[in-house]
């Protein structure tokens, strides 16, 4: 049987790619800000596997793919497909290699990712996988903090809410070890940020601080917050869920002394924990963050087919 080799164009995590590729892919996205159609997909064809529910992440690849000029294929929801009948995900996956240039997947997993990679020599890139990574999310991100703040170096980043599952700040965190951070976290016991991302930070030197209070402290010391919603679907006790879920909620008169360059991102859907009152305050980044998401998964498509915009 042949060994297949991931395709190092592959973007299972944002550890797999490097500062200077980061670096590339937010060139990229600031390209295609500036030129968001074209036809270099010509006769790609990109196929979105949604095995678990989403609408910014897989609408906003699925707009990337047809601004470039190529076609999608796939489905938004696994019940319409073989994996209902018992179809395992290697299958799927080798299946669907034979029609496409690039996989985008979703899966509720951990590790479902890296596990499609093994098994085709298609580029995969990971839309998110359980509670683990969320690396197309984090390069929009970075996108946004870049045109936020003019910079990403020596940032205060403050995350607030779901530490535990929030595979999105599990990503940032990692993302931004290239660029001097400090970090606050702020979250209940019940979700805390995990440990093994906490030793990453002592291991690479990032400075953090741990509390539960969003304290006025806290948000005026930021350049960024990070809000993040209580993921139900994570939770198997609902009770527990029930518990933690409007521990943190973001008011506007809650942002008077903040710094004026300050920046509010969430990756969407937001429950309780930004009151609509933030909305109109000039600190309020996340509909503007969702609209990055459009240049920044342009960017990491083309990485994937290994063509470069700008030639």
């Amino acid at each position: 049987m042949p060994i297949i080799v991931m395709n190092k164009n592959s973007l299972v995590s944002i550890s797999d790619i490097s500062r200077d590729e980061m670096l590339d892919l937010l060139r990229r996205a600031r390209y295609f800000e500036e030129n968001p159609d074209s036809k270099i997909l010509d006769g790609k064809i990109v196929a979105t596997l949604f095995f678990e529910p989403s609408t910014r992440t897989r609408l906003s690849f699925e707009t990337a793919v047809n601004r470039l000029g190529g076609r999608v294929i796939g489905f938004s929801d696994a019940a319409t497909t073989s994996s209902s009948k018992g179809e395992t995900l290697k299958d799927t996956i080798k299946m669907v290699s034979n029609y496409v240039d690039l996989i985008v997947m979703r899966h509720y997993l951990e590790g479902a990712a890296r596990y499609a990679t093994e098994v085709t020599s298609v580029p995969v890139i990971n839309a998110g996988d359980g509670a683990n990574q969320h690396p197309s999310q984090t390069m929009l991100d970075l996108y946004s903090i870049l045109k936020t703040q003019g910079t990403l170096e020596n940032l205060t980043i403050t995350m607030v809410g779901d530490l535990k599952y929030g595979r999105t700040v599990h990503s940032l965190l990692m993302a931004m070890q290239y660029f001097n951070p400090t970090f606050n976290f702020v979250a209940c016991p019940e979700l805390r940020m995990p440990q093994e991302y906490k030793d990453f930070c002592d291991e690479h030197g990032i400075k953090y601080n741990e509390t539960t209070e969003f304290s006025p402290e806290v948000i005026n010391s930021s350049d960024i917050i990070y809000m993040t919603r209580v993921q139900r679907e994570r939770f198997s006790d609902i009770m527990e869920y029930e518990r933690v879920k409007d521990r943190y909620t973001l008011h506007n008169d809650m942002l008077a002394d903040s710094k004026p360059t300050l920046r509010i991102l969430h990756p969407l859907p937001r429950v309780n924990e930004i009151d609509r009152d933030v909305d109109d305050n000039p600190k309020a980044y996340y509909f503007e963050q969702a609209r990055n998401g459009l240049f920044a998964r342009q960017a990491i498509i083309t990485r994937a087919l290994g063509i470069d915009p700008e030639k």
